[in-house]
């Protein structure tokens, strides 16, 4: 089919889907290619599932655990081709898509929008170096090695002013991302790093969590807000609300009260749409987010959908679409129907059915803080503690694509959760500058093995930290 993209004429419509997160494959999925080509693009080759790109981050799983191939997804599919490529420009009046890898664009009879949002900085794009954000598998993996990383030279250093701050994890906001950031940082440093380390206690380290509203979990109840603040300082965490970072520079982030110094500051404050859509004549909001009308098209093109965390919606029960992975598989199941109708209809050469508006299903809100820790609201119900930890882990689960990744995932949490312990912990991608840097920095370990023996405890350790807690 790949051969016949590019061609004029076609015999039959042909469907393109920028896109393969929630959003996106979920149309792909509930599409009947039947009567219809169909083409998905995106810049990976993976569907990633994105709910548990944190635990990536911290160890907890590994990467291919929580993503899984696009093609095999929908190999199932006849008339359905996946291209790896990315969409630098649109034209919605020419009903064409140019791709960077293809000279000629790709025409389409309907294109729906799925691309997803990136990590928004409010205007201060130069923070993203210091306070890298958690959106790709490129960026989980990164923050585990920078997490990993910082324990080991925290115990190579005999300074301990450096060791201070290479062990201080700050996160800047406390929206679910976050809450669940904090919490498995600290588990990590608290029982899983505990007796790992000769010369530092990993217990010690601090993590801090920043929001700029007056709680945490600013989108559920305020009950649920502060059983999840306890939750998180009874694992040690440090809580800042109502600060806005003012600046944020390597090694450290400045608040209106404060500055901490900190290794790895992890951004977790918001999402904006992606700049491809910045491009696109249709009325946006202030997260760039589009307007779209009730059938998830867009004002002045009926031929074009967009789903998930990229529009701006309100069902007609004044329900506010969010962003998140329900609102997404739900835009994506809708939209599949709704054109699946509308080409059946072309082809009998009836009267196009009438498009009903979107109508979203809440099924409320879930965020785990640690083990046996978590708060859940459904409808009227509101639970925290072990039995909505227990509800966290079966929907993820449940929703997690392919049989072999949700028996992958559940043996990692049964051994995480039986033996404290995390089997992604292996850092790599280990360049000769850091092992400069480290050879240069710490004489003393260069001594202890030109002599052959055990290492002996820094100058300037504590003596807490030489006797790490086995708790």
């Amino acid at each position: 089919m790949a051969d016949n993209l590019y061609k004029a004429e076609r015999d039959r419509p042909r469907v393109v889907v920028l896109g393969a997160g929630f959003g996106g494959l979920t149309f792909a999925q509930h599409f009947d290619d039947s009567q219809a080509e169909l083409v998905v693009v995106d810049r990976q080759n993976h569907h990633l599932f994105q709910p548990l790109l944190y635990q990536v981050a911290t160890a907890g799983l590994s990467a291919p655990e929580i993503a899984k191939p696009i093609r095999q997804i929908l190999r199932h599919k006849d008339n359905t081709t996946v291209l790896m490529d990315e969409v630098v420009d649109l034209d919605l009046n020419r009903r064409e898509v140019q791709m960077r890898d293809h000279q000629q664009p790709l025409a389409y009879d309907y294109l729906v929008l799925a691309v997803g949002a990136r990590t928004n900085y409010f205007g201060n794009d130069q923070w993203e170096q210091f306070a890298p954000g958690l959106k790709s598998l490129d960026d989980a993996t990164r923050l585990r090695h920078n997490l990993l990383l910082a324990f080991e030279e925290a115990e190579n250093t005999d300074d301990p002013e450096e060791r201070e701050r290479l062990m201080t994890f700050v996160v800047i906001g406390a929206g679910p991302t976050g809450v669940e950031m904090a919490g498995a940082i600290s588990e990590l440093a608290r029982h899983v790093l505990d007796r790992d380390f000769s010369h530092v206690n990993p217990a010690a380290a601090k993590v801090i969590l920043v929001e700029g509203a007056d709680r945490v979990l600013p989108p559920f109840d305020p009950k649920l807000s502060d059983s999840a603040r306890r939750q998180l300082e009874g694992m040690g965490v440090e809580i800042i609300t109502g600060e806005l970072a003012n600046d944020i520079r390597k090694g450290e982030v400045v608040l209106p009260s404060r500055t901490i110094k900190a290794e790895n500051i992890i951004w977790t404050a918001g999402v904006r749409s992606s700049p491809l859509l910045d491009q696109l004549p249709v009325e946006k909001d202030r997260a760039g987010r589009i307007m779209v009308k009730p059938d998830c098209s867009l004002p002045g093109f009926d031929h074009v959908f967009a789903v998930g965390d990229i529009i701006n919606l309100k069902d007609p029960k004044g329900q506010q679409v969010p962003g998140i992975a329900p609102g997404a598989m739900q835009t994506g199941e809708y939209t599949a129907k709704l054109i699946n109708d509308e080409i059946k209809a072309h082809a009998k050469q009836e009267k196009l059915p009438e498009r009903k508006p979107f109508t979203y299903w809440d099924k409320g809100n879930m965020a785990t803080i640690g083990k046996k820790r978590a708060v859940a609201q459904v409808g009227k119900f509101q639970f925290s503690g072990f039995f909505a930890w227990i509800g966290w882990l079966f929907i993820h689960l449940m929703f997690l694509i392919g049989f072999r990744n949700k028996i992958a995932v559940l043996l990692q949490w049964a051994y995480a959760y039986i033996r404290d312990k995390r089997g992604a912990r292996v850092i790599t991608n280990m360049d000769a500058s850091y092992l400069l840097k480290n050879q240069k920095a710490n004489p003393v370990h260069r001594a202890l093995m030109r002599r052959g023996r055990p290492h002996a405890t820094p100058a300037g350790a504590t003596a807490h930290e030489k006797e790490p807690s086995k708790t």
